[in-house]
Parts: structure tokens; sequence; C-alpha cells
């Protein structure tokens, strides 16, 4: 079994490689990666040495680079990681995010036709649904919610989805699709809001947040997204799954760490300020510390 993994060099990709080259050790991992800002090469050292593994440095928009790919390695399974991904960016420039996730994923898709494969896996985000009502904790997406997107970020992974649906209702290819809540853990971005927290806390900085701070997120740890797909891939079910933890915190307005120094780290832009509460659900394990060694959870109300 062949595998190529897009975007392997970053957050969720990197920790997929690992889950799978440790759980089917005699499977050929081929790992593809532009290495922009949020790839790092460094990340997969670990595996480097691995025989099955192979890392390929490419843009997955460059279509005479994906299929020569396809026709030195014929895989039998594509998982899709690669990605523009952050909000932020997608607002400062929303070119790079509709090239990437849109055009990227056709070419990919495109190849699969061409050479033949087995399963294409798109990873795609629960942000394609846009937001749920902050007063119904009760509600959660699911593969009927309808896509509402509110960034062009979402916007590129909805158009992005709504291209893998179409090409497996005109073409017949195996794809499946799977809507993941935030994750956290190992290899984490460092502009993302857990790891941006940390980092600031352990520097004494502000931990900057949005608005008021009543967004509420749910938050999945990687590893069970890494075993997630895993589970999908094999299954000729319906396309679309959405994947979630039913764990949520309201993450930006009641953030407030402590450090071994005892001093609290006030969060920024907001006035609740006397909160005594971390997002991080029990098994977090981020730039190599345990939380139950320097944060605690508590409950939010």
């Amino acid at each position: 079994m062949t595998i190529i993994v897009t975007g392997g060099a970053g957050f969720i990709g990197s920790n997929f490689i690992f889950h799978m080259l440790g759980k089917y050790p005699d499977y050929r991992i081929v790992c593809l990666d532009k290495l922009t800002y949020a790839g790092n090469l460094s990340t997969l050292a670990p595996v480097m040495d691995n025989k099955n593994f192979r890392f390929v440095k490419g843009d997955i928009c460059d279509r005479e680079f994906v299929y020569n790919l396809f026709e030195e390695e014929k895989p039998d399974i594509i998982v899709n990681f690669a990605a523009e991904s952050h909000v932020d960016r997608s607002i400062e420039d929303p070119g790079i995010f509709l090239k990437t996730n849109i055009e990227g994923t056709a070419v990919l898709m495109d190849a699969c036709r061409k050479y033949g494969i087995k399963r294409y896996h798109q990873v795609s985000t629960d942000e394609v649904y846009g937001d749920l009502p902050l007063g119904r904790p009760d509600l959660f997406f699911t593969e009927e919610t309808p896509l509402h997107t509110s960034s062009p970020y979402s916007s590129s992974k909805a158009a992005a989805d709504l291209l893998v649906m179409a090409y497996y209702r005109t073409y017949g290819l195996p794809v499946t699709i799977s809507r993941c809540s935030n994750n956290y853990g190992p290899y984490h971005f460092p502009e993302k809001l857990i790891p941006l927290m940390i980092a600031n806390a352990l520097n004494d900085k502000p931990l900057p947040v949005y608005g008021e701070g009543i967004n509420v997120r749910d938050w999945l740890y990687v590893e069970d997204h890494c075993k997630a797909i895993d589970l999908i891939i094999p299954k000729n079910l319906t396309p679309a799954f959405s994947l979630n933890a039913e764990m949520r915190f309201d993450s930006f307005g009641y953030i407030y760490f402590r450090y071994f120094s005892g001093k609290g780290n006030k969060i920024a832009a907001t006035p609740r300020l006397e909160c005594d509460c971390c997002i991080l659900p029990q098994k977090a394990r981020l730039f190599g510390h345990y939380s139950k060694e320097i944060f605690r959870v508590l409950p939010i109300h």
C-alpha cells in the first residue's frame, strides 16, 4: 500500500504520518509538501530514515509535477492535508487560499482520475458550517448541517468540498471528506490559539482575544483526528464525515494561564480578567510540556 500525504510537514499531516507508519510499518508513505510558513521539515526528522518513507518538496498546484509523482509512485490512496488554513491570513490575502485550497484540490483529483486510486480523502474543517448560536450548547455540527461560510478560508474549503463531491458524482471518483473541529497537540503551528497563548504566557506577554471573548470552540486531540481518518479511508460509506470531541471551551474570554512564577498573564482586549480557567483538555501535549504540570482544566459555566 502506497499513500501520498500532501501537507505532511504541517501540524496534522505530520501526526498522521507518524500514526500510519507506526500502525502500518509495511505501508509506503510519501509526503508531498511545499514547505510554506506552516510546513517544517524538522518535524519529520523521526521518520526520515525510515525505508518506507519519502519526502518530496512540491506544490499541489503544479500539475506536471503532481502527475510525474503519481506516475513514479503509483499511489493507492491520497490524503490531502495541504491547505492554507489561517483565517486572518485569508482576510489579508484571499487569492493564495483560492489557488491552493481549490485549484490544488482539483489538480490532485485529476491525477487520481488519470492514474487510478482506491481512495481520495479530503481533510476539511467544520468552519465550512459557520457558527452555532452561543445560547444553544446542545447543538453540534453534523453531516446534514448546511454549509454557511464566514471567511475566505472557510469559503475556499467549502468550495473544495463541493468540488470533491462533484468528482464523486460526475466521475465516480472514490472520495471521502472529514470536517474536523479545532485540533491541538504536538507540532501545532505557533500562530494558532493554544500554542500562541502558551508562548505568550511563558514570556509574560498579553493573551490576545477577539472581541468580548465569548466564542466557544470544540477541541479534538490531533492523534484522535488521525485515528478517525485512518478508520474512514477504507470504508465505502457516505463521503462526508463530521469529527468533533464534544469538548467545548469558551476559549477566548475565559483563558487565564498560571505559570511556575505565580504570575497571572492578563487577557488582552477584554474586561474579563478574573476568571481562572484553562482551555486545555486533559491529555494536551504542547511544546513538550504536559498540562497536568503547568495548566489545569476547570469547567465552563
